[in-house]
């Protein structure tokens, strides 16, 4: 059962996450995952338990401990999403909907221009009118 640790200080190694939770069971893997650029921990952890009653009773257990200062927090890891590539086809379809909407998107504001300047004219027009009128 692969388990998920948050919540570790940055100082805390692979090592001492896999001392302590193989005091409750057989460990198959602990991965502390680090960053690229920084080398540093980024903070969480993957632990892998062969037995579940071993993964369970650690949760159970740690869940809730203080280690390194932070109060670390152990549930179970969900499963990984699969990533979907887009098919050439599916790439193509989505590729005509944006284009088709920046064209919507262009026509529209156009309309509201050409109407704006049919009201600027006749603003004008009857602007001129009172004028010629009121002499």
């Amino acid at each position: 059962m692969k388990l998920l640790v948050r919540n570790l200080a940055r100082t805390t190694t692979a090592e001492e996450l896999r001392l302590m939770f193989e005091a409750l069971g057989k460990v198959q893997s602990c991965s502390l995952v680090i960053d690229k650029e920084t080398g540093k921990s980024k903070g969480f952890a993957f632990i892998e338990m062969p037995r579940p009653g071993d993964a369970k009773a650690a949760v159970k257990t740690l869940n809730g401990k203080t280690l390194g200062g932070n109060i670390i927090r152990v549930k179970k890891a969900a499963p990984k999403q699969p990533v979907i590539e887009k098919t050439d086809l599916q790439k193509t379809a989505t590729v005509s909907q944006e284009s088709e909407t920046k064209k919507a998107e262009i026509k529209e504001p156009k309309k509201v221009t050409k109407v704006k300047k049919v009201k600027e004219v006749e603003k004008k027009n009857t602007d001129i009118n009172r004028n010629i009128w009121s002499k």
